[in-house]
């Protein structure tokens, strides 16, 4: 498997109030509304056994968001060498490592995405 993965690890939505959006969710997909707010802004609701979630983020949340807010972030076991594998490739980076746990990058498009360690 290469340093970046070939599967998307999550979606986010921005949403403006973290708690409803939560319960509507987990409403249109039958799931019990049990997952955790974290920090008072972030859900990861599970989608399958795969590890693949739907992040609601409502920190992120403003008018102008979708411009300037990942839609997806691809996985990695390993953050570092997928930043450098990145950076290696001329890949316009938007952000370092953050938290030690993800990163920000455009594609040719101008389109933002991210990569995480899962």
């Amino acid at each position: 498997m290469g340093i970046i993965m070939n599967r998307v690890g999550a979606i986010f939505v921005t949403v403006s109030d973290i708690e409803k959006a939560r319960e509507w969710y987990c409403s249109i997909l039958e799931l019990e509304p049990i997952y955790d707010i974290i920090a008072g802004h972030l859900c990861c609701i599970p989608l399958d056994n795969n590890g693949q979630n739907l992040v609601l983020d409502s920190k992120i949340y403003t008018e102008d968001t979708y411009a300037r807010t990942p839609i997806f972030h691809f996985n990695t076991d390993d953050i570092h060498a997928a930043f450098q594998f990145m950076r290696d490739k001329n890949v316009e980076l938007v952000s370092e490592i953050e938290h030690g746990h993800f990163f920000s990058f455009k594609d040719p498009d101008g389109n933002l995405l991210m990569v995480c360690k899962c």
